[in-house]
């Protein structure tokens, strides 16, 4: 029997930090309609006329800041895709033979579709799918589930699938973030007032309708608080990158920083378990925006506590997790 494939997805990066990179890489996430669920004949005007004519220049200079940042993940690909290559790596490394790993993003490259051929290249027939997002969204975990779908839809051999819907409560997972957050805390030379559980955002209307996401990251920051014996008021959610005129889910993480200092909360860490891997929304928007604004506004000390990314203990817990809910009786 041949091996089985792991493919673990991310939801991706310009392939260079460029306004035509960016323009593309956009055109393709803002036509997802998981992503933005607004009328084709509203919004196709308004991503087509506005959207992709003004933002490329911006997203591509805040993206040309963090290119090169990392550098124990080298590479000339956005710090996203270098890691979660880094990622893929350290799992081949701990299954040997026993399974082919590749990597893939929703949107940008390496696609779907080109790691699907890289597997099925290999002979692999049962193919389990790691969309390597802690909390379920429609936007981002259900999506990969289309992107696979859409690869698949015209090819007369399809392999066996499996999908991994969420781990945003599994035990290890919250155990490898709080040693990670107490390894980065042990290298300051200050103690947090409180530290911030920042997750990417999503707009109301989409948790309205029934997305579990912002209920499942709630869970997270408390299991967390559970696990590292803190209080309410030592270690909260709050959520990032809006978009849009929408109303987001809430409280605003810049708005949340911003308000701190009058109350005397000076001192803050801010850790965003949403993201397995360091990207351009915590590496430019929480490490230098985020900061910026708080000093700005009051604040003394600031840090950004990076992302799992490829940590040892990181690692074995999504070799673990891929072996007991992906690839149980395939190896």
């Amino acid at each position: 029997m041949s091996r089985p494939g792991l493919l673990l997805v991310n939801l991706g990066s310009p392939d260079s930090p460029t306004p035509s990179a960016t323009r593309r890489y956009l055109a393709e996430f803002l036509h997802d309609y998981r992503v933005i669920d607004t009328s084709r004949w509203i919004w196709c005007p308004i991503l087509h006329g506005i959207i992709l004519t003004t933002r490329p220049r911006r997203s591509a200079a805040a993206y040309k800041t963090v290119w090169n940042d990392l550098d124990q993940f080298p590479g000339n690909e956005g710090p996203l895709v270098r890691i979660t290559r880094a990622q893929a790596e350290g799992l081949q490394t701990r299954f040997g033979e026993d399974v082919y790993v590749e990597v893939a993003m929703r949107y940008g490259n390496p696609s779907i579709g080109s790691a699907l051929d890289a597997l099925k290249a290999k002979g692999c027939t049962r193919i389990a799918v790691l969309p390597v997002y802690p909390q379920f969204a429609g936007a981002t975990t259900a999506s990969v589930y289309d992107g696979v779908a859409m690869a698949l839809e015209k090819r007369m051999d399809v392999p066996e699938l499996r999908f991994l819907r969420q781990y945003f409560d599994d035990p290890r997972y919250i155990s490898a973030l709080a040693n990670s957050m107490d390894t980065h805390l042990e290298t300051l030379d200050w103690k947090p007032d409180a530290i911030l559980t920042s997750y990417h955002g999503l707009p109301q209307s989409y948790v309205d309708k029934g997305d579990p996401y912002q209920s499942e990251c709630l869970q997270t920051t408390e299991l967390l608080r559970q696990h590292m014996g803190k209080t309410e008021g030592e270690l909260y959610a709050t959520f990032q990158s809006r978009f849009g005129p929408k109303a987001w889910l809430q409280p605003y993480t810049d708005k949340t920083l911003e308000a701190l200092p009058s109350k005397g909360v000076k001192k803050v860490a801010v850790v965003m378990p949403g993201f397995s891997a360091d990207c351009l929304e915590t590496l430019e928007e929480i490490a230098v925006e985020a900061k910026e604004s708080f000093l700005e506004h009051g604040g003394t000390h600031f840090t950004a506590i990076p992302c799992l990314n490829a940590d040892v203990e990181h690692l074995d817990f999504l070799l673990e997790l891929a072996k007991e809910r992906l690839l149980n009786g395939w190896l």
